[in-house]
């Protein structure tokens, strides 16, 4: 248990003093883990896992900037030994500011889970994401220095770009590798610890085509700890590093989580309270409630940037909705391993 909370610990310590990302991002990262890594798909407690989040922000400064992410996961053991594999789907949706910048992302996934241990409770995971990226601007709410004359702006004269099409694509790609285990050979308390490389095919990312821009690869550094602290509560600590070009971005914190039985029924619900920080940018309280097999969570980000002035501490509320839940299969996952749930 010490070595577990020293790698927490050290990687919290190697956070970044920077917080801006090219990318977009969760304050609830832990809902949408193949943005995260591909090879934390299938790391839950089930068969399948599908997962919604959905994030407006910003909407006291300017026009809400809007992402939506839907993730899917099938999991299912593959030959004779311990092993499984995962395969996933990962959308993401996001559209921000004035000009309604629209980024459209479809990214299958597939994972394969080594074991490590007779007892299936040490499992090394390789996993990779590549597919289908567009994005879309609308030009004629554009306005430029170009649009005014000396009587202000004329939105019939040029606007001066020399870009031709209000829309791209590119195919993306991302790989991953990840560690989990149980602690002390306890089942419900669990560890991981993984490594990201995304756009590592550094696609062409601008509306522009001389000169040609490069999409910067971006390395994410993963980790997250449970622990029990009687039947009834445990702790769930998690962190990401990430950095992209010259931008990085650090966010760590922890849910505490309550199991509430009822008398009347086998049915547990757990009910967990907790807080993020975005390093130098964020402050994230959040509440989630697990039902069996739903899970519902809340957050919001209470600004602490440069910015907090302008938006008067106000940043972004989130939502996320996750189902996780064994198949009534003969190859069900449900005996073949442990599964750990974070």
């Amino acid at each position: 248990m010490r070595k577990v909370f020293c790698i927490i610990i050290l990687f919290i310590l190697c956070l970044s003093n920077k917080v801006q990302a090219q990318d977009a991002h969760f304050s609830q990262f832990f809902e949408a883990p193949l943005l995260r890594n591909p090879s934390l798909a299938g790391i839950f407690d089930g068969d399948i896992r599908a997962q919604v989040v959905y994030r407006n922000q910003w909407s006291s400064v300017t026009v809400p900037y809007q992402t939506s992410s839907f993730n899917f996961e099938f999991k299912q053991p593959i030959g004779k030994g311990n092993d499984f594999i995962t395969t996933g789907l990962q959308v993401l949706h996001d559209k921000a500011g004035t000009t309604n910048f629209t980024t459209t992302n479809v990214l299958p996934a597939v994972n394969y889970h080594k074991s490590l241990s007779g007892d299936k409770s040490k499992y090394l995971s390789l996993g990779f994401m590549g597919g289908y990226v567009q994005k879309h601007i609308d030009r004629t709410k554009m306005t430029t220095n170009n649009q005014f004359d000396g009587n202000g702006y004329n939105p019939a004269l040029a606007d001066g770009e020399s870009f031709t099409t209000s829309n791209y694509h590119y195919w993306d790609g991302s790989f991953g590798i990840s560690y989990n285990s149980s602690i002390a050979d306890k089942e419900v308390d669990n560890y991981f610890i993984g490594l990201a490389y995304h756009h590592f095919n550094r696609p062409f990312n601008s509306f522009y085509k001389n000169p040609p821009v490069e999409l910067n690869p971006k390395l994410v550094g993963s980790v997250g700890v449970k622990f029990s602290l009687n039947e009834a509560t445990y702790f769930t600590i998690q962190a990401d590093y990430s950095k992209q070009g010259n931008y990085s971005e650090a966010i760590a914190g922890a849910t505490y989580s309550y199991k509430i039985q009822d008398e009347t029924s086998a049915t547990n619900y757990v009910i967990a309270f907790g807080c993020y920080l975005r390093w130098k940018d964020a402050f994230i309280p959040i509440v989630k409630l697990d039902y069996n097999p739903f899970s519902i969570a809340f957050s919001y980000d209470a600004n602490i940037s440069q910015l907090k002035t302008a938006s008067q501490t106000r940043g972004g509320f989130e939502f996320s909705l996750t189902y996780a839940g064994f198949l009534d299969r003969d190859n069900s996952t449900k005996s073949a391993m442990l599964c750990p749930k974070f």
